[in-house]
């Protein structure tokens, strides 16, 4: 028999869902949401505890347990623009800060979502477990979640103030990517390293700066002022793990 399907964006399932577009009520509830099909079955897959899945009733097969919303309903509690129709309501990751396993990030004030998800989706594929926040956008924002692809779900996401942080990674030296340092084909990573990225327009803050063992640039042409910070941070990931003295 065919569960009830709900119609009404005042049912208080669906405003708790709605609200969690905001940081402030992700916080509160300590949810966050994760959309479409394949991002939903991979944190499923993922070991992340998940509250609560909701779909249309053309995926009510597929997620039996699912709470049932009309088509109209779901996109209007979607945040994609061309909705799937099924989302997961899944329990915020409770982490106080941690020496890192391996080399890590350390993100500097990166105010885009999208660049902290694409960030993070590259850290996940080139083995980057641990990520540090200081002043970012929120890494469990939709759009964040979203351009990590699902790598959110499968590394460490730290927040916290910059001596918080410098205390997690005391010993390990920190390489700051500044268009002032040394080339970055050229330079020899230490075997274990934390490399800090900075704000989208300002770059690393001198409080990271000071911190730093070294700098490092991806040189470039004249004509080119700056890259996208996920594309230099995706270089340097791998570039300084290609370099690792050995």
């Amino acid at each position: 028999m065919q569960s009830m399907i709900i119609s009404s964006k005042a049912n208080p399932i669906i405003k708790k869902i709605s609200s969690l577009s905001e940081k402030k009520y992700r916080k509160q509830y300590g949810l966050f949401l994760v959309e479409s099909v394949k991002a939903v079955d991979e944190c499923l897959s993922s070991g992340l505890e998940v509250e609560e899945i909701v779909c249309t009733p053309d995926l009510s097969d597929k997620y039996p347990s699912a709470i049932c919303v009309t088509d109209e309903l779901f996109e209007r509690i979607s945040t994609e623009k061309t909705p799937q129709g099924v989302l997961a309501v899944v329990k915020l990751p409770q982490r106080e800060l941690q020496r890192p396993h391996g080399c890590c990030l350390l993100l500097d004030r990166l105010q885009d979502p999208g660049n902290v998800g694409t960030i993070i989706r590259t850290a996940n594929a080139a083995g980057y477990t641990d990520i540090y926040l200081v002043n970012c956008a929120d890494a469990y924002s939709p759009k964040a979640v979203r351009a990590s692809m699902g790598g959110v779900f499968y590394v460490n996401v730290y927040e916290g103030a910059y001596e918080e942080v410098f205390d997690a990674v005391d010993g390990v030296p920190l390489i700051t990517a500044d268009m002032d340092g040394e080339d970055i084909f050229a330079f020899d990573a230490p075997e274990k390293f934390c490399l800090c990225i900075g704000n989208e327009g300002g770059g690393v803050s001198d409080t990271v700066v000071n911190q730093s063992a070294y700098k490092v640039k991806i040189p470039m042409r004249e004509t080119c002022e700056s890259l996208n910070a996920g594309v230099s941070a995706a270089v340097a990931m791998y570039v300084l793990k290609n370099n690792l003295r050995r």
